[in-house]
């Protein structure tokens, strides 16, 4: 039997709506430590965005080096593979790769790659390096499996008018040189994409899904696939492609409200001979809840708005956080509340054991075919040959829910005649 840790998306050195997460990333890795303390796994695997962006803080990369110490020496007998995400610095992952390689520790943050040619020089191409991204593991009993480490595939790599497939060439052909090297042994593969039909949050997203598809792979209908495929970049945790087979691991924290319902957590997958691989989340509770006052779209005045935040949130004691402060987004219908109310709400949130990260502002829904001047617009020429002043004016309403000053209104007409006036270069 092989036990094997999977996660992904840690994001160390992420802020979260300005909030420095170092202390939840901590809680996480020290809450990761005790898992592998206790299962003792024959493999951690990491599927990538380690960090939050390419060029991370002095403290995140501490963090980061302090949990694999601590790790190789909880667990001297686990193998550590981590490849690098579309957050990640590929370069600035590998580069201690040789050290780390000493402790057991495997890291894989770009897919390497020789120019050949023909004798003559001619018919050029880059030849992949297949084997240095498969990497055999061997537990205490002897039993060994295959782990496919494959970093987020960028363009340059993929090479192919469509991205979808490149990936698709890229995988099967490096399954099947595994499967030519090592022909009776399990593969476990561990990547980074947005596959096709993945569960991503409608709103305020984070997974940073690119605009059109372009990134989206589709291997549905792939017959010779490894035996498991552990991915990251989506945040929910879920099946991918409908299979059994292959799977998001999940993000380790809430990166937007939108996710606030996630559940969290790593996934212990065992391997046994002559039985399907089993899958199991060990759930992870973060340090932070989110909140959202109201959870629905409740029209609440400022008197039940102040009712909903003392019945929802703790006070501070002593005038400090604890270490389970909750984040926080504030609903408001400005129909409802004024300005003077929401300062009044923010000064009462201070008093609570929670951070105010975001005031939500909602619009009351306006019907637009009242608003004086409005005309329809149903080609380009109406809307080139409209007053740029009357979008302005109708704009305004629409966010303040008023119309504007007369010194308002004013002041824009003379910069929009200003901008008419100036001559052309």
């Amino acid at each position: 039997m092989i036990k094997i840790i999977a996660t992904s998306d840690w994001h160390l050195g992420n802020l979260f709506h300005g909030n420095d997460r170092l202390p939840e990333h901590k809680h996480f890795l020290n809450w990761l430590l005790c898992q592998m303390a206790e299962q003792q796994p024959d493999a951690l695997l990491v599927a990538g965005d380690v960090f939050d962006n390419g060029n991370p803080s002095a403290a995140a990369q501490s963090a980061y080096y302090e949990f694999l110490a601590d790790a190789t020496q909880t667990c001297p007998k686990t193998h550590i593979i981590i490849t690098a995400g579309n957050h990640d610095s590929a370069s600035r992952l590998e580069a201690p790769r040789p050290l780390l390689a000493r402790h057991k520790v495997e890291i894989r943050g770009n897919v390497h790659r020789e120019w050949k040619t023909d004798p003559d020089g001619s018919n050029g191409i880059w030849q992949i390096n297949y084997d240095d991204l498969i990497i055999p593991i061997t537990n205490q009993e002897g039993e060994q499996i295959v782990v496919l480490a494959v970093p987020y595939l960028r363009s340059d790599v993929v090479q192919n008018a469509n991205y979808s497939q490149g990936v698709n060439d890229f995988l099967r052909s490096l399954t099947a040189r595994a499967r030519a090297c090592y022909p009776d042994k399990k593969l476990v593969m561990m990547a980074h994409m947005y596959a096709t039909g993945a569960e991503i949050a409608k709103t305020d997203a984070s997974e940073k899904i690119i605009i059109g598809g372009q990134e989206e792979v589709n291997m549905e209908g792939w017959t010779d696939h490894p035996d498991y495929l552990t991915c990251g970049h989506i945040h929910k945790r879920q099946n991918i492609w409908s299979t059994n087979w292959a799977h998001y691991s999940g993000s380790v924290l809430p990166m937007s409200f939108a996710e606030k319902d996630y559940t969290h957590g790593v996934d212990l997958v065992t391997l046994k001979d002559g039985q399907p691989i089993q899958v199991e989340q060990l759930v992870y509770v973060p340090q932070h809840k989110l909140v959202v006052l109201p959870e629905d779209d409740a029209e609440l005045t400022p008197y039940k708005l102040k009712k909903l935040i003392e019945r929802s949130l703790k006070d501070r004691e002593n005038s400090l956080f604890d270490e389970a402060f909750d984040y926080v987004t504030l609903k408001v219908k400005l129909e409802k509340v004024s300005n003077d109310d929401i300062k009044e709400l923010e000064d009462l949130i201070h008093t609570k054991n929670a951070v105010l990260c975001k005031i939500q502002k909602i619009i009351p829904q306006l019907e637009l075919s009242t608003i004086t001047g409005t005309q329809q617009l149903k080609s380009i020429d109406d809307i080139l040959n409209r007053d740029p002043m009357e979008t302005l004016r109708e704009a305004y309403l629409i966010e303040h829910g008023t119309d504007m000053s007369e010194d308002q209104t004013a002041l824009l007409t003379n910069l929009l005649n200003g901008i008419k006036n100036e001559p052309n270069d």
